[in-house]
């Protein structure tokens, strides 16, 4: 079962008309095709997530198959959510992943469908703009519940399925009684009129509110009224919104450190970061940095619960405010961007490297950064790159942006490679062609033309994997051009074969194996004339697969067969398993059957001894059907069902 709601928060006062509606509704809800939703709304900072969690929280046990949350924020770019993402991060805490995720919103659509159908789930979507980005999230099955929450009412949903829970900012009563269980203060009995005050300023908003206890908490020898004569100053003199003034007071209460942070949070790429981030934000050491969240954190600036730090909007938008009125040049703010894209380089170029092992790459290993920390990978190294790569991916396409703004063209396609190792296991196909599409860019300000023939080259695939042929043909030619201005060095030879080398995939992508065949023949006579032994193993294996898909099985078990005993002789696990198989299909349409036996047995072996589940479902099934040509029926079905249990542990779509 999955749970992802974090703990209750300590105090929570009011809404039991709007729980009591939500409980009601979910006690008569009676149609079995469709989820109910109930949806939240209101202003920032009226407690919409709060009241979410703890309905999910009361609530878990009707929904034994546990719950899920998305926050749509954070996969927000440019104010678009990509959809795509969102089931993505829903199907991956339903157990689905890596090869087993589908690429197409279609296919994941149909995907989250099977997961969710029949099934009693929570599905929690917080941050939603609009109804278009809530409906295709909805669980599949009316026995499930989806909670949304959003600023404003999404009319949409409503269509009979909805239960609209409309939040207005608490009453003076209650807002008084949160204030008092946040911060038990004699002044708050003492001083009424101060304290009338007081709740006006915070305007009802649980989370001013929360700041204000703690900035009474930190400034116990001031008389209530005292400090609100200074809140009534600021307030009189910048002209703020009411309840910003309470912020104000919490920043004015930070050390220079601690204020720092707060003026930068706002400017961090990604929207959320960790204690590393905070270090590098910051640029004065790891030490400086935990004492500043610690600061924000008890000031109420941040949200510290879950792994990720995060600063609420309202938070955001006030301490960009002050930020502007410090740095009135931006020089801090530049120099922090120009810090933190700079360190996320080098550390996604040092995960790349755990992850992918070495590789055609261009750029030159970014150099340590000052008072900021590498990032320590475990035992397990090259899992935790990857788990690195994708926990911080939002963070790296939003450095690969702000590179481009600061005119720092270098690290801006050199990020792009080790987005590129991400891209291949996680294929979010928006983020990555956004950033590649400024990769392009800034490979070409920067007039490097090696650079600009990868990044075409990887780019089209991007397309290409998403339906736009054209598009991505276009990319290629242009890689071509920009490979045409280079010179013979070994490396630059390399690049012109893996240029060809995509193209090749592309007339495959197509149907055009006759196209694809010739170039991966170009590639590989390149290789091999530059003496490059992986590049001649991986060209012969797709030049095997091409000769297959057009009919000629002799010249491709030829080829594949040079091919496996390469990937042996290379120590290549992955490429030994998967011409394996290629050479154990074409052995079976040449008529020779215990030979393809022999080599299904052994990829499958190879499949199981690597974790590879994608692969060792591909295997069972072109093995049964190796069994049934064979009239072994049994063996067959006994293949296929081993086949069907991984498939429906990992999510994948049903299959006969």
């Amino acid at each position: 079962m999955v749970y992802h709601v974090p703990p209750e928060t300590a105090h929570f006062v009011d809404r039991e008309d709007e729980q009591a509606r939500a409980f009601r509704a979910v006690t008569e809800w009676k149609h079995a095709s469709r989820p109910l939703c109930l949806a939240l709304s209101g202003l920032g900072g009226v407690g919409k997530t709060e009241l979410a969690y703890r309905l999910a929280r009361s609530l878990r046990d009707r929904y034994p198959d546990g719950v899920l949350q998305v926050d749509l924020d954070e996969l927000r770019r440019g104010g678009v959510v990509e959809v795509t993402d969102a089931l993505g991060q829903l199907l991956n805490a339903l157990d689905i992943s890596g090869s087993w995720l589908d690429q197409s919103l279609r296919d994941r659509t149909r995907q989250y469908w099977d997961r969710t159908d029949g099934r009693r789930l929570i599905v929690l979507v917080d941050n939603a703009r609009t109804a278009a980005e809530v409906l295709p999230l909805l669980p599949a099955s009316g026995d499930s519940l989806a909670i949304v929450v959003s600023h404003g009412p999404l009319y949409d949903l409503a269509d009979g399925a909805a239960v609209e829970l409309p939040l207005a900012p608490l009453s003076d009563r209650d807002a008084a009684e949160l204030l008092r269980l946040i911060v038990d203060d004699p002044r708050l009995v003492a001083e009424p009129a101060a304290l009338g005050a007081l709740l006006r300023l915070c305007s009802g908003l649980p989370a001013a509110l929360r700041v204000a206890g703690q900035w009474l908490r930190r400034h116990r020898r001031r008389p209530l009224t005292r400090l609100l004569t200074e809140l009534d100053t600021e307030l009189t003199d910048r002209g703020l919104p009411m309840v910003e003034a309470v912020w104000d007071a919490a920043y004015a209460s930070l050390d220079a450190d601690a204020a720092l942070l707060y003026r930068l949070a706002p400017h961090y790429p990604g929207g959320s970061f960790t204690p590393e981030g905070a270090t590098v934000l910051l640029g004065r050491g790891r030490d400086a940095a935990d004492d500043a969240l610690e600061a924000l954190e008890t000031a109420g600036l941040l949200d510290p619960r879950g792994e990720r730090v995060r600063m609420p909007d309202l938070l955001r938008a006030h301490a960009e405010r002050r930020g502007r009125e410090t740095d009135g040049s931006g020089a801090e703010r530049e120099a922090a961007r120009v810090r933190v894209v700079r360190w996320y380089l080098r550390q996604a170029q040092r995960a790349d490297l755990l992850a992918a092992g070495p590789r055609l790459t261009l750029a030159a290993p970014a150099e340590p950064v000052p008072a900021a920390p590498d990032v320590t990978f475990g035992a397990g190294q090259a899992t935790d790159a990857y788990r690195w790569l994708e926990a911080e991916r939002h963070a790296l396409h939003g450095c690969v942006a702000e590179a481009t703004r600061l005119g720092l063209d270098d690290v801006a396609w050199a990020l792009c490679e080790p987005l590129w190792t991400h891209f291949l296991d996680h294929p979010h196909y928006t983020d990555t062609a956004d950033s590649f599409q400024l990769g392009v860019a800034a490979a070409r300000r920067a007039e490097h033309p090696a650079a600009l023939a990868r990044m075409r080259s990887q780019l089209a695939r991007v397309l290409w994997e998403q339906g736009e042929f054209d598009a991505a043909a276009a990319e290629l030619a242009a890689a071509q051009a920009a490979v045409g201005l280079l010179g013979p060095s070994e490396q630059h030879r390399k690049l012109a074969a893996s240029v060809v080398e995509f193209r090749g995939m592309l007339h495959g992508r197509r149907g055009d194996w006759q196209s694809a065949a010739a170039d991966f023949a170009e590639a590989r006579q390149v290789h091999r004339d530059i003496d490059n032994a992986y590049g001649v193993l991986l060209q012969t294996y797709r030049l095997g697969e091409a000769l297959a898909a057009l009919g000629e099985y002799q010249r491709a078990a030829e080829l594949l067969t040079q091919a496996h005993r390469l990937a042996a002789e290379q120590h290549r696990e992955r490429l030994l398993g998967r011409t394996g198989l290629a050479l154990a299909g074409v052995l079976r349409r040449l008529g020779r059957p215990a030979e393809a036996r022999a080599r299904y047995e052994a990829a499958l072996a190879n499949a199981r001894a690597r974790g590879a589940t994608y692969e060792e479902a591909r295997v069972l099934r072109a093995f049964a059907e190796l069994a049934a040509e064979q009239g072994e029926s049994a063996e067959a079905a006994t293949l296929r069902a081993a086949a069907k249990r991984i498939e429906a542990r990992h999510g994948a779509t049903a299959r006969a």
